[in-house]
């Protein structure tokens, strides 16, 4: 995501004048987070946030509004220059409030893969390397898997990212699939793997479709959420699917999305019944 910060002597060189500049902040069409850095209109609050503490957004926060997946995340992460000593706090009627904010504030130092001066967010392999480091493992590999799959970084990238972190982070780079259609089915497929079982991706049956995971080859696990099964007509039609796989010797299970991140607990047990059943 490039979104790129404006000094004073940038806005004078496009030719505006501090009357102009003094105007377009007045009236929204700038936004200046901090002394000589302001912003175009429209710029999302936690990029302004990032910058208005003297940093660029980076990990999950980044991620999050680049529509790649995140388990969970509850603070602002921004990536601070080593020479930093600490964020900036600004003189004027905001800075209770702002020093309210940063207790919600997560720090990154790492040094970036590429020199990025006028940016306003980190390098997208550089956010994917603190968003490994700021998960657990299976959170990690989840998010890997979705910036992959949606195209926001390609498979060469997934070697720099692991090229970032600590070698101990190398085991997590086999297990990223850029197949995954989502979060929760990376998480369900990482749970049957731990349980010891063989896994198959968007597994494809004729006339019926495509399948999210096959385990075992006679478990399928359909991993449902809200946006794509909550109408009456898809709950139907997924009905159908399932009997259409019954009939062939396949045994289906449908945990939601929300069961699989915050009960895996529940997902795991109900996996292992019917493995054991199975046996």
């Amino acid at each position: 995501m490039l979104v790129e910060h404006q000094t004073r002597a940038d806005l004078f060189a496009s030719g505006l004048t501090r009357r102009a500049i003094t105007q377009a902040v007045a009236s929204g069409a700038l936004i200046r987070a901090r002394r000589d850095r302001y912003l175009g209109e429209g710029t999302d609050d936690a990029i302004v946030r990032a910058v208005r503490v003297g940093g660029r957004l980076t990990c999950l926060s980044l991620l999050q509004l680049m529509d790649v997946f995140v388990l969970r995340n509850a603070k602002l992460h921004v990536h601070m220059k080593g020479n930093a000593s600490r964020m900036r706090s600004p003189h004027n009627r905001r800075r209770r409030l702002e020093r309210r904010s940063r207790r919600g504030v997560r720090l990154h130092w790492l040094p970036l893969s590429e020199p990025v001066p006028a940016s306003a967010c980190v390098p997208i392999v550089d956010a994917l390397a603190h968003a490994v480091l700021c998960q657990e493992p299976r959170a990690a590999i989840a998010t890997l898997d979705s910036a992959l799959h949606k195209g926001v970084i390609d498979i060469d990238q997934i070697a720099e990212v692991f090229g970032r972190l600590p070698a101990k982070y190398s085991v997590l780079r086999p297990l990223v699939d850029g197949r995954a259609e989502s979060g929760p089915e990376t998480l369900m497929r990482l749970i049957v793997r731990m349980l010891g079982c063989s896994v198959e991706i968007q597994v494809e049956f004729d006339g019926i479709g495509r399948v999210d995971l096959l385990v075992d080859g006679w478990l399928i696990i359909e991993c449902d959420s809200q946006e794509f099964h909550s109408d009456w007509e898809t709950q139907v039609s997924d009905k159908k699917r399932d009997f259409a796989l019954a009939a062939l010797g396949y045994t289906t299970l449908r945990p939601t999305a929300k069961m699989i991140m915050q009960a895996p607990e529940d997902v795991i047990a109900a996996v292992r019944g019917l493995l054991a059943a199975h046996a």
